[in-house]
């Protein structure tokens, strides 16, 4: 919402304080300011406004904020504070009007068929209107806001939306068939074009506002083109009502037409607003292109019982929950001044109303129709609060009930943590909520997306079943701006449904791209290789207990650059493309480098290796090794290192090396390392040369040269028979 500056001290008298302090102020007390910009139409405030405070779609509404905010400067002795005046207050909406002798009920005849979706609907008459250009100070204003002008009579209404908040409409009167409106529900099949030149498919649970013969307008959202202003108008039916909100969100959804008018309606207008922004509609209007009004208004109000309560609504606030809740005391008048700034006229009820700052003191306050949200005591306590100052408060905790108590899995992802970090991985975090069709390239068969019912976007449908949607959205966008070497890592939540089972688990995602290593004077720059990935997830392994990883198909993988990760030992019965120890298996996760169809369609020009990993079952190996710690006295007798260059068949992994000299159980293995790897040379094609270090430890002799021959002829054999290795004599 941007707000005017001189626009709002029309209603408030704000004195000399500067706008970027009154802008200040009031974030202070909730009403967040961006940003304060210079127009034509002088200083502009752009606001961020919550969807429960649609009062605050209008400058009437932020100045009854800004009264509020300056409400104590009557108290301030002149010449202590800068800007300082006398007490302000809202300065009340009331329009003059100059009307003729015909009655608006002769003029125009309106029924509501719809009740439900139409609660009130208020209609004027105007004639002889003379249609042209505004005059320069309103065009200024508009566009100061980011409002086009088009004539005098719509930008009347638009200037009264942004003035009180509340949306109106302007038919042409002679385009109105038989002069009759009915409000109602869309017939099947009917269609209306509107103002933006577009035809469209209306369905029955859309609200219209239709003639004797057709729909001219959709209810709450935008006008027909059929009955619009144009210069040749003389005569006009001005509207003002109250839709209901959440058939406007499902109506502008649906055609996929949001307004301005539509975004006041769906978060609740105010309903008792109608008639009076009606009245200064047409009092502008008349200003601007003279004409006469039809005497009174033509009313329908069958909701006011269900959507405006009104001051038959009360509540109670006592100092006592103020005390409470805020921990400290705010004097009595502070109370009264705020919330009767606010509109919430408090009158003292307890037994001792003649005691000042009594701790028994309590208020009836009325709600007010702008402020449906303020439904209970506690949101009275935030207006004081917010208004009195947060800072005015001291910072105390709450007492608590129960001791803290970290939780179960906290110390096993500390250490996965302090590993990543470590390892030169940096941390991001996402919203979960994804496009549909982007993470259907993630998810594993027999996986169904939790679907948001209501959501806010088109690509922001489903909640996630893959953490690499998330991850690739982020590599896009840091290399779109130029950071090419990128270590990441989120530890977040998949969503999936199977069958009719509703199932969330924590998963950890990595990425990496660019270079691991950068130019220097002794080496070249080596960029990231899926051998790197690979290493990483070695050594976040051995918190659990170690991986394996074995060979394994996804879609949104490279074919032969894609490996399951399995808990050493575990069966391995299933693919783990995407729903990772879901059932308790052996499968942890998936890595490999990214898909080239997905690397296109992200637009990354250089490799991605992808990993994710599920995190319950880690947490449970973390859980389970380190109760199986058991303390021994260091090694009293030395180790011994024996190195086989091996020469092996392409396909043969150091992997099904290591599990055969593991497979001897030989006591005295302490570690299976791979040293170096070498094709080419003298290495038969099909073929390649490892370096295999085994080391030998006995915990109660020292080992002899003869024990360390027959350990080492064994593991050759085993290899021989088993893999087809052969010991390179050079």
């Amino acid at each position: 919402m941007k707000i005017l500056y001189n626009w709002l001290k029309e209603f408030v008298d704000a004195g000399t304080i500067p706008a970027k302090d009154l802008a200040s102020r009031l974030s202070f007390a909730g009403v967040a300011i961006d940003a304060v910009e210079q127009t034509l139409a002088g200083e502009l405030l752009d606001a961020e406004i919550t969807t429960n405070r649609p009062d605050l779609l209008g400058h009437y509404g932020v100045a009854r904020e800004v009264a509020a905010i300056l409400r104590a400067r009557s108290s301030v002795t002149s010449g202590t504070s800068s800007g300082t005046t006398s007490g302000t207050t809202l300065k009340p909406v009331e329009p003059k009007l100059h009307e003729a002798a015909e009655k608006a009920e002769s003029a125009i005849q309106v029924e509501i068929a719809c009740p439900e979706l139409c609660g009130r609907y208020t209609a004027r008459v105007l004639r002889g209107v003379k249609v042209g250009p505004s005059p320069e100070w309103l065009r200024q204003r508009l566009a100061a806001i980011g409002q086009t002008s088009i004539n005098n009579v719509v930008d009347a209404t638009n200037y009264v939306m942004f003035e009180l908040g509340h949306a109106l409409h302007a038919f042409d009167l002679d385009a109105i068939a038989e002069h009759t409106l009915v409000i109602r529900r869309a017939q099947a099949g009917e269609k209306l074009r509107t103002l933006d030149g577009v035809e469209r498919a209306l369905r029955p649970d859309m609200c219209v506002i239709a003639d004797a013969r057709r729909a001219v307008g959709i209810g709450g959202v935008m006008g027909g083109a059929d009955s619009e202003i144009t210069s040749a108008t003389r005569n006009i039916l001005l509207e003002c009502a109250w839709f209901d909100p959440i058939s406007i969100r499902r109506t502008s959804k649906a055609l996929n037409l949001r307004t301005e008018a539509s975004t006041r309606f769906e978060r609740r207008a105010d309903p008792e607003m109608a008639e009076l922004a009606s009245r200064r509609c047409a009092e502008l209007i008349q200003q601007l292109g003279g004409g006469e009004v039809a005497a009174g208004v033509v009313d329908l109000y069958p909701g006011r019982a269900a959507i405006s309560p009104g001051a038959t609504s009360s509540i109670e606030l006592t100092r006592r929950e103020l005390l409470r809740i805020m921990g400290a005391d705010v004097p009595d008048g502070e109370i009264e001044s705020i919330l009767r700034a606010l509109g919430f006229a408090p009158a003292r009820t307890d037994a001792n109303r003649g005691s000042r700052d009594s701790l028994v003191a309590a208020w009836k306050c009325a709600r007010p129709s702008w402020r449906e949200d303020v439904k209970r005591e506690i949101d009275l306590v935030e207006e004081v609060a917010r208004h009195y100052g947060f800072d005015k408060f001291p910072a105390r905790l709450p007492a608590a009930t129960q001791p803290a108590a970290r939780m179960p899995h906290a110390a096993a992802q500390d250490a996965l943590l302090e590993r990543l970090l470590a390892l030169g991985y940096e941390e991001i975090i996402t919203i979960p909520l994804v496009d549909e069709k982007l993470d259907a390239q993630f998810r594993a068969a027999g996986l169904s997306p939790a679907r948001i019912a209501n959501p806010l976007a088109e690509d922001a449908g489903v909640l996630r079943t893959s953490g690499a949607v998330n991850m690739l959205r982020t590599l896009e966008w840091n290399l779109n701006r130029g950071q090419r070497n990128l270590r990441l890592f989120e530890i977040g939540r998949a969503y999936s449904v199977r069958g009719t089972e509703p199932r969330e688990q924590r998963i950890l995602t990595l990425g990496l791209t660019g270079q691991v290593r950068e130019k220097n004077i002794y080496e070249p720059a080596r960029p990231a290789a899926l051998e790197d990935l690979k290493g990483d997830l070695e050594a976040l392994g051995e918190l659990f207990g170690g991986f394996d990883m074995h060979p394994a198909e996804a879609g949104w993988l490279q074919a032969a650059r894609a490996a399951r990760i399995v808990r050493p030992g575990a069966s391995l019965g299933r693919d783990a493309s995407g729903d990772a120890g879901a059932d308790g298996g052996g499968d942890v996760g998936i890595a490999g480098q990214l898909a080239r169809r997905l690397a296109e369609e992200f637009k990354l020009r250089q490799d991605v290796y992808l990993a994710e990993l599920a995190l319950e079952p880690l947490y449970d190996a973390f859980a389970a090794k380190r109760a199986a710690i058991h303390y021994q006295p260091l090694p009293r007798f030395p180790a011994v290192e024996r190195d086989f260059s091996l020469l092996l068949d392409d396909g043969v992994t150091f992997g099904r090396v290591a599990e055969i000299v593991r497979g001897l159980a030989i006591a005295e293995v302490e570690g299976v390392h791979a040293v170096d790897l070498f094709r080419g040379g003298q290495i038969p094609a099909g073929k390649y040369s490892l370096l295999l270090r085994v080391t030998f430890q006995s915990r109660q002799t020292t080992l002899t040269e003869a024990q360390v021959s027959d350990f080492s002829a064994r593991i050759v054999s085993a290899l021989t028979a088993k893999v087809g290795a052969a010991l390179r004599s050079a």
